[in-house]
């Protein structure tokens, strides 16, 4: 016998508890001789999913033996609650055993231990011989064993367990697991614990003392009554607890771990065995992949076609759509894409749907495609003369209600490329699309940094595929029609892509999460995320369209103003907002120096140029950028929010970008509402136009200074975490510290100075950049920027340690371990490669604050619901959450949002400063802020 190689991935499947999810999940089902199937065909639909997923090379399903074992010699009563398993599930345990064996997969129980036991045993063997482990279970009693390399899959919901989990589900990690449940004991296993005590109260218990032992021995120090004296009563039945649930990771086993090396099963004894249990969907997939194999010369992996050289169907018939539904649900995920009339998906019509529930096997169903005459030269197929009728199509509501189940079925996944635009625009429908997964936010995780992550990109990128461009099927120009105009032939095939090449990347990205140990970013804070922002974009927010036009008209009389000054210090009237006239004026005519002409032969005339000259003193440049901020406030804001007012809710919807920035921070566009500009005058009046509802108010919850914080802890620099902790002014304590100076009586422009240098160092400021933002020389920004590190030379060591960690690995990391990539650090050329140096700095501080954010708007709306509060929330603005709040529900709103945002940052990043939210309330976004 040939030695197999040495494991690296281990997956261990509970296999019982496969069982009795397969079991309750599906309704009966019978085999042609009577024999009840439901969980054999729920255990192999799952077993082949996970096998497909999976990048595992050493695979066991474990079983509990049949009779009792070695606990009940400890506690009798053990388990004897339990009632005996459904009398059709009982001839299905057999055959789900068989199963296992004819995917050539060992089934492993043994006599007198649990199958958590053997689970135990083979994990703590596959680390031991350095490999990876995935305990494929919900079952909470294996949260003990859980660590950095061992963790848990859920597989009906997606979900992976590592230590960051068990802590939200126990309080304490899992290495306190044991004493936790110890503790509280477990009504279903008929494990007793200590009456009394829950298993939030024994977290804090064992926090406090440390381990069951200390606390057993010290429960007499314990304050409260009734604690106390049931801890001393009960102090026996707890170790037998500790007995009871602890799992035995020493069973002397009778198969070698070698031996679930991953083997091929034999075709013919994997098709006899489901061909018997009448499983003929689950036999055609599997002939289907052995012709692919074999075409493929017969290698391990069955490849599908290339997209676009697949057999897509249109769906056009009720019967067609049922079937691919039914095919969609055996599958257990599918990919999901929408086609619409507009990118906007408030506004937009649903034109049709498309499917795909494997490699080269999708559908499109249209529901709302039109013809007519006078599409330019696209051809209809109709022979391009008189209109014709509407193509055949099942009718909109009744395809929406055959696809509702499917899509809201919580076992079955849906898969989309930004997939938050098409469950906003289902919901519209009102059918609420869950639980998804994104290949937007999969490459976003894995790739934040690197390119974009748009489908077309993707596609060519991972599968060396180029897509169909909607130009190509829509038209180009005055000739583009919207989608519902688009020939179905056309329609199908682009459509029908779109989900076949959103699946092939996920099944690129998903197993890349858990090699790459990006789990707990993409499950814990940019997958919840999708339903909240879809929520937020739905909900809007209210604007005056009055207060807008009355902004426009003062603006446009400003800028006219500014216009007369600027043409009298010209000497002549010019367009302003040309660059090319405007270079000529302050370069040409008043010989300003600083002028440089780029490749099309004018003077380069941006921000920075312009408040460089401006610095020196020189009126016209200044009043330019002056004529800039009012026009672009006036065209971005002013005119164009009130052509964003939704007719149907007479509100503003803003669409979140949520793989825009590498740093993980969120951006908006249609409108922008994040760079609003807050620290002058013009642009808080454009906040005053945000208005609340009659009846309710702005409320604004925003992080006190959460970066600088955050700089405080990564760097670990004592005197400013005290600071914070003390609830200090920072930026006085800094000047302090850094100038010598009493906080007391301290002139407001050496506080300026210190507020500057804290933000800038953030940002990697340079001398150059601190001098020109404070009016200064560059040799006095210097000995500033000089005398803060001196005093705070930890910062210096963590800037120190980011840009040579990033050019070592071309990354950096938030706290949370979301990376961000910085492939530019080790660019030759300067400008760039110092750029890339300050987003090293930058980056997991900036990116850490966005982190925590998020986690607070994911825990934001249960905190509401379990308050029973009606607050919306509206908008999310750097490190600012805004809220619309009935006014009798002010008070509790703000307590409850402020707890969830003040603990966000969770309790395995033992945050070493707190975080502090400063709440204001008001009629419009510019008094609540």
């Amino acid at each position: 016998m040939v030695d197999s190689p040495p494991p690296k991935h281990v997956y261990l499947v509970d296999g019982s508890g496969f069982i009795f999810r397969a079991f309750h999940a599906l309704p009966p089902l019978t085999r042609p001789d009577g024999t009840p199937v439901n969980a054999v065909y729920g255990f192999v639909t799952m077993l082949m999913k996970l096998l497909s997923e999976t990048d595992a090379d050493h695979i066991a399903v474990i079983f509990d033996a049949k009779r009792e074992n070695f606990r009940n010699d400890i506690y009798p009563e053990y388990k004897a609650h339990r009632p005996p398993p459904p009398e059709e599930l009982i001839p299905q345990f057999a055959l789900i055993r068989e199963a296992v064996e004819a995917f050539n997969l060992p089934a492993i129980e043994m006599e007198g231990y649990e199958a958590d036991d053997l689970i135990a045993t083979y994990a703590k063997q596959a680390i031991a011989r350095g490999a990876d482990v995935t305990v494929v279970s919900s079952d909470k009693d294996l949260m003990q064993i859980v660590s950095d390399k061992v963790r848990m899959l859920d597989s009906m919901k997606n979900r992976e367990i590592g230590p960051d989990e068990v802590v939200e589900k126990f309080g304490l990690g899992p290495e306190h697991v044991v004493d936790i449940q110890a503790l509280a004991g477990d009504s279903s296993d008929n494990v007793p614990g200590v009456p009394g005590i829950g298993v939030k109260t024994a977290a804090q218990l064992i926090e406090e003392y440390g381990d069951l032992d200390t606390l057993l021995e010290r429960a007499g120090e314990i304050k409260q009554p009734k604690r106390r004296e049931s801890l001393i009563e009960h102090a026996e039945l707890a170790r037998i607890s500790r007995q009871l649930v602890r799992l035995k990771d020493d069973v002397p086993v009778e198969r070698p771990l070698d031996s679930f090396a991953l083997a091929k099963p034999d075709h013919d004894t994997l098709v006899a065995f489901l061909s018997e249990q009448g499983f003929k969907s689950v036999v055609a997939r599997v002939e289907a992949a052995r012709i692919a194999a074999d075409g493929a010369g017969g290698g391990a992996a069955a490849p599908a076609p290339p997209p676009g050289k697949s057999t897509y169907e249109l769906v056009q018939d009720a019967k067609s759509l049922a079937a691919w539904i039914a095919e969609a649900s055996e599958a257990g995920a599918l990919a999901v894409d929408t086609e619409t009339t507009s990118l906007d998906a408030m506004s937009a019509e649903l034109v049709g749907v498309s499917l795909c529930i494997e490699p080269g096997r999708a559908c499109y169903i249209p529901l709302a495609h039109k013809a007519s005459a006078g599409q330019g030269s696209l051809d209809l197929g109709d022979g391009g003369g008189a209109a014709a009728a509407a193509p055949k199509q099942i009718p909109l509501a009744q395809a929406l209600e055959l696809l509702r189940p499917l899509l809201e079925d919580p076992g079955i996944l849906k898969i989309g490329q930004n997939i938050k635009y098409d469950a906003l625009v289902l919901s519209r429908h009102d059918i609420a699309v869950a639980p998804v997964d994104d290949t937007m936010l999969l490459s976003y995780v894995l790739d934040g940094g690197l390119h974009g992550h748009g489908m077309d990109e993707l596609a060519d990128l991972h599968l060396g595929h180029t897509t169909i461009k909607y130009k190509e099927v829509a038209g180009v120009g005055r000739a583009q029609v919207t989608f519902d105009r688009v020939p179905l032939d056309k329609a199908l095939d682009y459509a029908a892509e779109d989900a076949d090449v959103t699946l092939r990347l996920h099944r690129i990205f998903k197993p890349r999460l858990l090699a790459e140990r990006m789990v707990t970013v993409y499950e814990t804070i940019e997958r919840p995320l999708i339903p909240v922002l879809a929520a937020m974009e739905r909900t809007g927010v209210r604007v005056d369209p009055g207060a807008l036009r009355g902004l426009s008209r003062d603006f446009t009389q400003r800028m006219a103003g500014l216009e007369d000054e600027i043409y009298k210090l010209a000497g002549e009237e010019f367009n302003i907002a040309s660059p090319r006239q405007l270079g000529e004026i302050l370069f040409d005519k008043m010989g300003l120096d600083g002028g440089k002409k780029g490749k099309t032969g004018a003077y380069a005339t941006g921000a920075d140029v312009l408040e460089n000259l401006a610095a020196q003193g020189h009126d016209l440049p200044a009043r330019v950028l002056d004529w800039r901020q009012l026009a672009k406030l006036k065209s971005t804001y002013a005119d164009a929010l009130i052509q964003q007012i939704s007719a149907e809710t007479g509100r503003v919807h803003t669409s979140f970008m949520m793989a825009a920035a590498s740093t993980g921070r969120l951006a908006s566009t249609d409108p922008n509402l994040q760079n609003i500009p807050v620290r002058t005058e013009e642009g808080r009046k454009i906040r005053h136009a945000f208005i609340a509802e009659a009846g309710r108010k702005l409320v604004s919850l925003d992080y006190s200074q959460i970066e600088l914080r955050i700089v405080a802890h990564i760097a670990g620099i004592e005197a400013l975490k005290q600071a914070f902790r003390d609830g200090h002014d920072i930026h006085a304590m800094t000047a302090s510290q850094v100038f010598g100076i009493p906080i007391e009586g301290m002139d407001p422009m050496i506080r300026r100075r210190a507020k500057a240098i804290n933000f800038g160092i953030i940002y990697g400021i340079s001398p150059f950049g601190l001098a020109r933002q404070l009016g200064i020389e560059q040799s006095e920004a210097r000995a500033y920027i000089d005398a803060y590190f001196e005093k705070y030379p930890g910062i210096r060591d963590y800037m120190d340690e980011m840009r040579s960690y990033c050019r070592k690995h071309g990354r950096v990391e938030t706290l949370y371990g979301r990376r961000i990539h910085i492939p530019t650090i080790v660019d030759k050329n300067p400008a760039r490669r110092g750029f890339a140096e300050r987003q090293a700095i930058n980056a997991p501080i900036q990116g850490s604050a966005a982190d925590i954010i998020k986690r607070a708007m994911v825990r934001v709306p249960k905190a509401l619901a379990e308050a029973r509060l009606d607050a919306a929330m509206l908008l999310q603005v750097h490190d600012e959450l805004l809220f619309e709040v009935p006014e009798n529900e002010l008070e509790k709103t703000v307590k409850v949002v402020r707890e969830v945002m003040e603990r966000a940052a969770g309790p395995a990043l033992a945050l070493t400063v707190p975080l502090v939210v400063d709440a204001g309330i008001g009629d419009n976004w510019a008094e609540a802020h």
